[in-house]
């Protein structure tokens, strides 16, 4: 019996000797393979997906194997890092180590070659294009999230109610499924603007002629333009915000809803005093990650006005200034500043999760 248990020892080492070394060999030469040679786009992408499969599923079995060596007790112990590992791994090194070469390079200069201490970030708190980005950051904070929010909780409830829920919720919920660029070009012709006179191609405008107003330049009146963009980032979270808070309507109890309607509670009671508290969480949940998006939010504002007219905010300033200026100590700068900023929405949003025993 020990003789056995010895042999299937000396096996398992040996093919840990082998595979590890070939798997190793794998990963290296075509990461080799994918830098230095030139391939069509479609041989470089089904390369790269065959070779990352490939090399994924022979470094877990790899790592197996090394981690069957130890005994029992321990093996059960490391086992579970062995398979967060990689990913964790994965991680750090596009998230991690990117965010510290950003801030290690907020302190450079423009081409980083030469260390500048906080002058970035005295540009960023006082440039005068940097303090409308800032206001501009603030509305798509307040605004985008409250609308997006409330309306997503309005559907909800009037659905709840409706004969055509399904339908309803399926219409509140399809621009989820279109770009934040797309739908920029999509309301880019619902603004566009024609001198009197010409035809309008832009319905708003067609809408306005045809009451016998003048058209108006949506885009181009500031501040006005910033909430007709805030708008667009309302018309696509909207459907966010009530499928996850529809499905916490779901879980309030009918017959709480019916003790409080025998009691005479009416139905603004109803909603402030158990429907609104019994769904704090979702809603909690849903304003984080939504302030999350306008935080971060760039796509509308590029492919709508580029900024101008005073529609930056921080996203589009931190673009230009390290692709379109190549200013890469103000962009990062910026980067760190949008970091910080959305750091505590992120740490409150874990926190009510895990009050919630999601992890």
């Amino acid at each position: 019996m020990q003789l056995q248990i010895d042999q299937e020892k000396r096996e398992r080492t040996i093919r840990t000797l082998v595979v590890t070394p070939i798997t190793l060999i794998i990963m290296i030469s075509g990461f080799l393979l994918l830098r230095d040679i030139q391939m069509s786009q479609i041989l470089t992408t089904l390369f790269a997906i065959v070779w990352g499969t490939v090399s994924v599923l022979a470094l877990f079995y790899s790592m197996n194997l090394i981690v069957q060596l130890f005994p029992l007790k321990k093996y059960n112990k490391i086992i579970p890092f062995v398979f967060v590992g990689p990913a964790i791994l994965i991680m750090g090194w596009y998230l991690l180590i990117p965010t510290v070469r950003s801030v290690y390079l907020s302190f450079m200069n423009r081409n980083s070659t030469g260390f500048v201490g906080l002058e970035n970030y005295h540009y960023i708190f006082t440039d005068a294009t940097m303090r409308t980005a800032f206001g501009n950051t603030v509305l798509w904070l307040l605004f985008g999230t409250a609308f997006a929010v409330l309306f997503g909780l309005m559907t909800a409830l009037l659905a709840e109610r409706s004969s055509i829920e399904k339908l309803g919720k399926t219409l509140v919920f399809l621009p989820m499924a279109i770009s934040m660029v797309g739908a920029g070009v999509i309301w880019k012709f619902m603004y566009a603007y024609k001198p009197l006179g010409a035809n309008q191609t832009g319905l708003l405008n067609a809408l306005v002629v045809t009451f016998g107003s003048n058209p108006k330049n949506w885009l181009g009146s500031a501040p006005l333009n910033n909430f007709f963009l805030i708008l667009i980032f309302v018309w696509l979270q909207s459907g966010f915000s009530l499928v996850v808070l529809s499905a916490a309507l779901k879980g309030v109890p009918d017959e709480i809803k019916e003790a409080a309607r025998i009691d005479g509670a009416g139905e603004f009671t109803i909603l402030a005093r158990i429907i609104l508290p019994s769904i704090y969480g979702s809603i909690v949940t849903v304003s984080t990650t939504i302030m999350l998006a306008a935080l971060k939010s760039f796509d509308i504002v590029y492919s709508m006005t580029n900024g101008l007219y005073g529609t930056e905010v921080l996203a589009s300033q931190q673009y230009k200034q390290m692709f379109k200026f190549l200013d890469y100590g103000r962009g990062s700068a910026i980067a760190v500043v949008i970091l910080l900023a959305v750091s505590p929405v992120i740490y409150y949003n874990l926190k009510e999760f895990n009050k919630r025993e999601v992890f």
